[in-house]
């Protein structure tokens, strides 16, 4: 993960979340685990109200709950609040499926970042660069979400951030 995700998150969490403090809420990152010496996005999460939930498919640093299955996570419908993930999507090959079941464990929102250009780095795999027009056509096509974003972030031109809400 670049530090600009983190950049990007911060923004994310400050136009949704900051106002937020007095409510309990409860927090999904798809692809929780730190690798090296990234930041994560739960030290945005950290507050008595709040619950932060680290998903991955590995044990390891940041990682609360380890699926067994790719592509069908251990929670029931509608569980969280916001799903966040960050330079994960590229590393899955079936991408819908991810996509589908975000959406399917949210109550509101979906944040994603990833790169739309970078070299191969395979962590196991690497499969996916996504540009704006194909984050808008997964969140809305894929996941059924109203997407508010679909954008370059604007901390780094090499990444792609897609913001969407469940539709009620």
């Amino acid at each position: 993960m670049h530090y600009s995700s983190l950049y990007a998150f911060r923004d994310f969490y400050r136009e949704y979340f900051m106002s937020r403090k007095n409510e309990k809420l409860k927090f999904l990152d798809v692809g929780s685990l730190a690798v090296g010496k990234s930041g994560v996005f739960g030290r945005y999460l950290r507050h008595p109200n709040w619950e932060y939930v680290g998903l991955d498919i590995v044990e390891g640093r940041n990682v609360d709950v380890v699926s067994k299955e790719l592509y069908h996570y251990p929670f029931e419908d509608n569980s969280f609040d916001a799903v966040i993930s960050g330079s994960t999507i590229e590393h899955v090959e079936d991408i819908y499926a991810v996509i589908k079941e975000m959406a399917r464990i949210t109550k509101d929102f979906i944040w994603i970042i990833v790169p739309n250009t970078c070299k191969q780095h395979r962590y196991p795999i690497d499969c996916w660069r996504i540009f704006p027009d194909g984050m808008k056509f997964l969140l809305e096509n894929v996941g059924g979400l109203k997407v508010i974003r679909a954008e370059m972030s604007p901390h780094e031109k090499r990444e792609t951030i897609g913001i969407a809400r469940k539709i009620k």
